[in-house]
């Protein structure tokens, strides 16, 4: 096995290397929305595994993740000989391609604290004419009456 150290700097070298043999070298127009966010490499160093996402070309417009998953797959052994040449090590890791799901989850993240931004004002704008149920001060005040009885019939049995 691997230093941990080494595994790391492989993956960020290999995830340059694709990205820019993405960019310069492959002339597949699928790929042009293609951004590699990360790369992890198991701890023997056989094994790549490349996180990628898919822009579309407008803001609105939905993004191929089929079309560029089929070009990367084409793309593969080109990738794979890219990587050998840029790393040096012995055994040239085998890359496996995954669509990165970050963007989705961080849209669905945030729609989910929107909703809790609403909650959160509907809350306030609901306690702000509201009363606390019970009286003022719910703690119990010690009887005087209770209290000055006590006294006299203490005083009483002490003098008779």
């Amino acid at each position: 096995m691997a230093d941990p150290a080494r595994a790391r700097k492989l993956a960020k070298r290999i995830s340059q290397i694709v990205a820019s043999a993405i960019e310069h070298e492959v002339k597949d127009p699928r790929l042009d929305y293609v951004t590699i966010t990360d790369t992890k490499v198991t701890g023997d160093l056989h094994d790549a595994t490349v996180y990628y996402t898919v822009l579309g070309e407008k803001l609105d417009s939905v993004p191929d993740f089929a079309g560029a998953a089929a070009a990367l797959e084409s793309a593969r052994g080109v990738l794979r000989t890219k990587v050998g040449q840029g790393t040096g090590v012995r055994y040239t890791p085998t890359l496996t391609f995954v669509a990165d799901t970050i963007p989705e989850e961080s849209k669905r993240i945030e729609d989910l604290l929107a909703k809790a931004r609403e909650a959160d004002a509907e809350v306030a704008r609901r306690a702000t004419g509201a009363q606390h149920a019970g009286d003022a001060d719910p703690y119990k005040a010690p009887r005087e009456t209770e209290d000055a009885e006590d006294d006299e019939l203490a005083e009483e049995e002490s003098r008779g």
